[in-house]
């Protein structure tokens, strides 16, 4: 099972100033590019999850820079429901003219579609992807009631305690289901599923101690991690994330190697794009994902910027897919 994702790459960063679930400002505006019809009004990045998690981070990260870019605004409209499927459905059904993008999450396009759970839409057939935003090991933690401080801790007190300990999710076939149903897998524990309808809610729950472990991508935790109302075990790459310095790799945590569980996010159009605004949008994202200060600011949120092409996100959505079959077949997953 090991391949169908990357880690991360170890060098010396911040956590401090973390910028939390906000709208990123555009530093410096650049050139539009040269446009002719396209855009003519305001371009809507559907959000298929209620604000505060880390698919509205991406969506608004690149929203300004990219409506400087264009010169029309750019809106992040969150339209959460049926398990992401309203939002992928309004997408997908919306006019191919790339006025209405999405923000997709690999949790959905990827771990959702290879148990069957994006309903009648296909994430692979359905959309064309304009570019990945970012690529980024996700962050385990644990309430601080747990009597465990290092990953190696956490399982001998979950073997300890079979059945006894809880983690969330976003629901069946989310990077957190997937991926925590991976690690029990891979460790020997049992930990009882609790699936929640968005990143707020869990969050709320999990410094209240009703759940005791949770992964995800950065963003939504460094600042529990910073205040101290969760404790950080590890970073689930192979190397220490570089905004996150003083937490350990998974390698140094565990003994555990090649986790495929890095969170990314990438920009979608429906299927019937034109070519040429498909390119023009892609180019724009790419000139926005470029500049230091967004890059920067990012990163101090703990999330890794890596613009991807189209081409290479459709590799690694087919190769995701594949894999997460695997896994959610020998788990007994399916879709809610």
């Amino acid at each position: 099972m090991t391949g169908f994702n990357g880690n991360g790459a170890g060098r010396r960063g911040v956590l401090a100033g973390a910028a939390g679930l906000a709208a990123v400002a555009w530093s410096g505006a650049r050139p539009a590019i040269a446009q002719g019809k396209f855009p003519s009004r305001p371009i809507s990045i559907v959000v298929p999850i209620p604000a505060g998690g880390g698919t509205d981070y991406a969506a608004r990260l690149i929203a300004e820079p990219m409506a400087q870019i264009l010169g029309q605004p750019v809106v992040v409209e969150n339209r959460p429901g049926g398990n992401d499927v309203i939002g992928l459905m309004h997408v997908a059904r919306s006019q191919p003219d790339g006025h209405t993008l999405l923000m997709g999450y690999c949790g959905t396009m990827a771990g959702r579609a290879a148990i069957g759970g994006t309903g009648s839409v296909s994430t692979t057939e359905d959309f064309v992807p304009i570019g990945q935003v970012s690529d980024t090991p996700q962050l385990f933690v644990v309430h601080p009631s747990v009597p465990a401080k290092t990953l190696p801790e956490f399982i001998a007190h979950a073997k300890a305690n079979p059945g006894k300990l809880s983690y969330a999710s976003a629901g069946n076939g989310s990077m957190h289901h997937l991926g925590t149903e991976l690690l029990k897998s891979r460790a020997g524990i049992d930990m009882l599923h609790v699936p929640y309808r968005g990143t707020g809610e869990t969050i709320s729950d999990l410094i209240a101690g009703r759940i005791q472990f949770y992964m995800n991508s950065p963003p939504p935790l460094v600042a529990l991690v910073r205040d101290g109302r969760v404790r950080p075990l590890c970073v689930s790459s192979n190397e220490r994330h570089p905004g996150l310095p003083e937490i350990p790799s998974l390698t140094e945590a565990g003994g555990l190697r090649d986790l495929p569980l890095n969170v990314w996010f990438a920009l979608y159009a429906p299927k019937a794009v034109p070519a040429e605004v498909r390119a023009q949008l892609s180019k724009a994202m790419e000139t926005a994902l470029a500049e230091e200060g967004l890059r920067r600011r990012a990163f101090e949120a703990g999330s890794l910027v890596r613009f991807e092409g189209p081409e290479a996100v459709s590799a690694r959505l087919a190769r995701e897919i594949s894999g997460w079959k695997e896994i959610a077949r020998a788990a007994n997953i399916r879709a809610d």
